[in-house]
């Protein structure tokens, strides 16, 4: 199992930087400000990594309308693996925000309890992801890329058909629990509703590419897979035209005294306050969904 949970951790980061190099273009696509060793005293040594995202042309007609032509939105991950914190941010919305805590365990799906603090939440919605079964949007299909028609030709995973996940061992899940903020009076709803969308369809389109490219990632050791990180993450840097400096990665541990993670991911500063049309009561209730489940076989195991 920590074998495989190894192969899973060095999957996912060759596929995140892989799908971002391949979703980037002249300016548009995600940038990395900074990549390096993070130590916390929960949760030991991680690393975090922030990104600035533009997507302007992705945003659907009515939400173009109202931001400006050229924005991004800041990502902040810290990764104790086999636990994570991401935050999104945008700096000319302070009312908007987005909170992704991950846990992997190796199993199918069946810990209801991961997130023991959310246990009560009523609002909370349960979604299932199933990397073979669950349809993409149309614009993200490629037949080389579904778990359905892929095999490994190192491995010998894949085809996977109906009824996969009863039927490999060992298996990998990840769970998320996802809660976005919007509080603008009459966008909430819809705004909320887009972006678990949007976050469920990025979540499902990385783990069907982690298993279709298992081929390229296989044999590299984790020096390897940063290495190949840095070296793709500086090259859609310059695709974007991002002065390459912009990255900073270090394989130097910090010591906890100087640079100590927080217990919970802390909110991104805000240069200005929200403008008055933005402001609405302070109890606005959040949107939550997930533990999103997302699982990856290893039949070979």
């Amino acid at each position: 199992v920590v074998g495989f949970a190894l192969q899973y951790r060095i999957g996912q980061l060759y596929m995140i930087s892989k799908h971002s190099h391949e979703q980037s273009d002249r300016g548009e696509g995600v940038e990395v400000v900074q990549n390096e060793p993070f130590e916390d005293p929960n949760h030991g040594n991680g690393q975090l990594t922030e990104k600035r995202v533009y997507l302007n042309s992705k945003l659907p007609s009515w939400a173009r309308a109202v931001v400006p032509k050229i924005f991004y939105v800041t990502e902040k991950a810290w990764n104790y693996y086999p636990y994570t914190i991401t935050e999104y941010t945008c700096s000319f919305l302070p009312k908007f925000s987005i909170h992704i805590e991950t846990k992997y365990e190796d199993n199918k799906g069946s810990n209801d309890s991961i997130f023991d603090k959310e246990a009560k939440d009523l609002e909370r919605e349960v979604c299932f992801i199933d990397i073979a079964s669950d349809e993409i949007p149309e614009r993200y299909y490629k037949e080389s890329e579904d778990p359905k028609y892929f095999k490994s030709q190192k491995t010998g995973r894949g085809q996977l058909k109906e009824g996969w996940r009863e039927t490999h061992q060992p298996i990998m899940c990840s769970y998320k629990l996802v809660t976005v903020k919007f509080e603008v009076w009459g966008l909430q709803t819809r705004v909320e509703q887009f972006v678990h969308k949007v976050v469920r369809d990025i979540l499902l389109i990385g783990h069907r590419q982690a298993f279709a490219w298992v081929d390229e990632w296989y044999d590299m050791t984790m020096d390897e897979v940063r290495e190949f990180e840095r070296a793709t993450q500086e090259a859609t840097n310059k695709k974007i035209g991002v002065f390459p400096p912009a990255i900073s990665i270090s394989n130097i541990s910090m010591p906890s005294s100087t640079r100590s993670a927080p217990s919970s991911a802390p909110s991104t500063p805000l240069s200005t306050d929200a403008p008055e049309f933005l402001t609405v009561p302070k109890d606005r209730p959040r949107k939550k969904s997930a533990p999103e489940t997302l699982t990856l076989p290893d039949p070979s195991k």
